[in-house]
């Protein structure tokens, strides 16, 4: 454990002006309100908080970040108070530890909503002040390092997914790719730790077999080549993580033998002029691999991350990856935003404002529209991918984008306002559709009009956070109206029938409390989601009705007993359907077009005369209602109903044309828990049949379960789920 006087000499090794007493209390305090508190592993619990600021010394980061981190975890895990913080470290310190403390003194419904709005106040905090994301980040790091020392693996397995899908993306977000990569490495070993050893183990194979030779004998004939070119350069050779390694085989498939670029090759240059000119001396002596040149230094990461990167293949004709940048742009690309903000910026010269962030701007966007801790979880993840593509405006504007987006995530990447009025796009000045996939360099014009509405469909396809937060916006605002509207309907019938005349001034501020709603519009609403019954509220509003029906009962309250029998007695032999989101009694069909079942994304669409139909979310036959959004509904599966035991699930197989194929087929299935309730052959060929298999399932894992087996029968080609007739 570090020892008080190293502490601070760390600190003024790069800052002599640190404020020496400052730190020295908050190192005291600390230590004396974790008092005898321990870690899982044994240590001290003040060990960890010394860690963290150890941490952020390396970074060089200034005096009030240190502070937070030896205090960070004393409000939450200690008798101390902000209030406390406050008197004695000053304002500054004590919203550095308010934005790192986690919201441990509210009660939440489940750990996923917990995990969200942690996750919510943190990016609120930071928005305001980056360095409560670099002391968070430093805080996860540590937990990280000591891990394993937490006995119960399912809550390792927890701690590490929730690093690698949410802050070792924040810290490649903000360029500290040093720590991204331990988070990474880490989270790795524990989530995957067979294919993490087994990468380790391949690496240690080649470097037995000379391959720290090779790479010492590529740097030397790279550094003769560039200086016989005129390029005085400092060059040397990096080994990817094994977690970017894993990553890449799992994205182009292939083994790890098939791997050409394990090691980069970094040249750290003078001037910017030096990159360009190294370049081309790099470009002049060894053939190009085509596709694989990227120029971060003229249109940078949006962490602001700049080098050049081109792959050729180089000497002894080994193919590898070389980065060229300044020794600027490699600090930057080691420490990210961590390089800006240190110790020399003070006063009125600090910029720790995280709003200047466009990705933050964003995440920032996505708290405004999300309506449950969740949503807003699921659309942040959504937004920290990090694969992106570069696209213009016909301004010449720069928009940063993830893989894969369309021209609307464009449009909503430009203004929120853009987006929900766009009603077509041309790229590259070609007219193209709205769920066109961009590339790098793609100029994008948005069309729009003045009484565009976001369309239900575009969830399909749009991949940010931002676009899918804001249409969900738009269709829940939607739902809202209809069920008021309709609320308002069977509210006015029912007072019809008893000879009342409905009126909103007769929902007084009382009956509004009782029901526990602000407005007569939420009471409409409720009413119309089913949440109220309208009877109900005709009681409540007008009691002498109510003592009429109770006296001298009416043919209408005859039907309704009579109806509720009905309910009874049918609900009695068949439990109800397992979705949330539908007026109850609403007649419910399941789409045989994709076979929806239990764990798929899914929407309801009304079909006149028929009730509702359940489609999954991706069903092409939804391209046919995308015009008339006022028929989609909000649903989703109910995990806590009595839902029915068996759903049917669609298969297309492809089997080799051999005796007992088939028979082979049905034990499989059978195996897996599975039943067999219709069998197409769509396609016969000499050698090959195509068949359509429906099958009895729990729900879309046990048919993913059932999928993997057959996969695994010798005479299956290809088995997929069907995903229309």
């Amino acid at each position: 454990m570090i020892r008080q006087y190293e502490l601070v000499e760390r600190i003024k090794a790069y800052d002599p002006d640190v404020n020496e007493d400052l730190v020295n209390r908050a190192y005291v305090y600390a230590m004396k309100m974790h008092g005898s508190q321990m870690r899982a592993s044994g240590d001290p619990y003040f060990s960890h908080p010394l860690e963290v600021a150890a941490i952020l010394t390396d970074m060089k980061l200034d005096a009030a970040s240190i502070c937070t981190a030896l205090l960070h975890d004393t409000v939450e895990d200690t008798e101390a108070t902000l209030e406390e913080i406050k008197k004695l470290f000053g304002d500054e310190i004590m919203r550095l530890v308010d934005g790192v403390t986690k919201l441990s003194k509210i009660t939440f419904q489940t750990a996923q909503q917990k995990q969200a709005e942690n996750f919510r106040k943190l990016v609120l905090a930071m928005s305001e002040d980056i360095r409560v994301l670099l002391v968070k980040l430093a805080d996860r790091l540590h937990n990280m390092r000591t891990l394993h020392h937490i006995p119960k693996p399912e809550k390792q397995r927890r701690i590490a997914l929730e690093t690698v899908e949410i802050y070792a993306p924040l810290a490649e977000r903000i360029g500290i790719h040093q720590i991204k990569e331990e988070l990474e490495d880490i989270s790795f070993g524990i989530l995957n730790p067979e294919a993490r050893d087994s990468i380790t183990a391949r690496l240690n194979y080649l470097r037995a077999e000379g391959g720290e030779a090779v790479v010492a004998r590529i740097i030397g004939e790279l550094k003769k080549k560039m200086s016989e070119g005129g390029v005085e350069a400092e060059i040397y050779g990096r080994e990817k993580t094994r977690y970017s390694i894993w990553k890449k085989m799992q994205r182009k498939n292939i083994s790890f033998e098939q791997l050409s670029d394990i090691m980069a090759f970094r040249v750290i240059m003078e001037d910017m002029a030096g990159c360009y000119h190294a370049l081309g001396v790099i470009h002049g002596l060894y053939p190009t691999v085509p596709g694989r040149f990227k120029d971060y230094i003229s249109l940078p990461k949006p962490n602001g991350y700049r080098s050049l990167h081109t792959t050729v293949i180089g000497p002894e004709n080994h193919r590898i990856e070389v980065q060229i940048r300044t020794a600027e742009m490699h600090e930057e690309a080691e420490l990210g935003v961590a390089a800006h903000w240190n110790y020399k910026q003070s006063g009125s010269d600090k910029k720790s404002d995280g709003r200047q962030y466009r990705w933050l701007r964003e995440l920032m966007d996505i708290v405004e529209q999300a309506q449950k801790p969740e949503e807003f979880l699921e659309n942040t993840k959504l937004e920290l991918y990090q694969d992106h593509v570069f696209c213009f405006t016909p301004q010449g504007d720069l928009i940063s984008l993830p893989r894969g987006a369309t021209p609307v995530d464009f449009a909503y990447a430009v203004h929120s306002e853009l987006g929900d009025k766009t009603v077509g796009a041309k790229v590259n000045g070609r007219i193209v559709p709205l769920n066109t996939q961009l590339v790098n360099g793609d100029q994008v014009q948005v069309t729009t009009s003045k009484s565009q509405t976001p369309s239900p469909n575009w969830e399909r396809f749009v991949v940010t956070g931002k676009a899918k937060a804001r249409i969900r916006r738009f269709i829940r605002l939607q739902q809202r109206a209809q069920y008021m509207g309709l609320g308002k309907a069977m509210l006015q019938k029912v007072m019809k029938q008893e000879g009342v005349e409905y009126s909103d001034k007769d929902v007084t501020a009382d009956i509004l409390k009782h029901y526990k709603v602000d407005a007569v519009e939420d009471l409409l609403t409720a009413i119309g989601s089913g949440h109220v019954t309208a009877r109900d509220v005709l009681y409540t509003v007008h009691p002498d009705v109510r003592k009429k029906a109770s006296a001298t009962p009416t043919l209408q309250s005859i039907n309704d007993v009579a109806s509720r029998r009905g309910q009874s007695q049918r609900s009695s032999s068949s439990a109800p359907m397992p979705i949330k989101g539908l007026i109850p009694g609403m007649a419910l069909h399941f789409a045989r077009c994709c076979h929806p079942l239990p764990g798929d994304s899914i929407v309801g669409i009304v079909m006149t005369g028929k009730g509702v139909t359940i489609h999954t979310i991706d069903c092409e036959t939804l391209e046919s209602f995308a015009d008339t959004p006022e028929r989609w509904l909000d649903v989703s599966w109910d995990d806590g109903a009595d839902a029915p035991e068996t759903h049917t699930g669609r298969l297309m197989v492809t089997i080799a044309n051999t005796p007992g194929a088939l028979g082979n087929i049905s034990t499989v299935i059978g195996k897996s828990g599975g039943n067999i309730t219709n069998l197409k052959i769509v396609n016969r060929a000499l050698d090959f049949w195509d068949m359509m298999i429906d099958v009895y399932v729990r729900d879309s894992r046990h048919l993913n379960d059932i999928i993997t087996a057959l996969r695994a029968a010798p005479e299956i080609m290809s088995v997929n789920r069907a995903r229309r007739r």
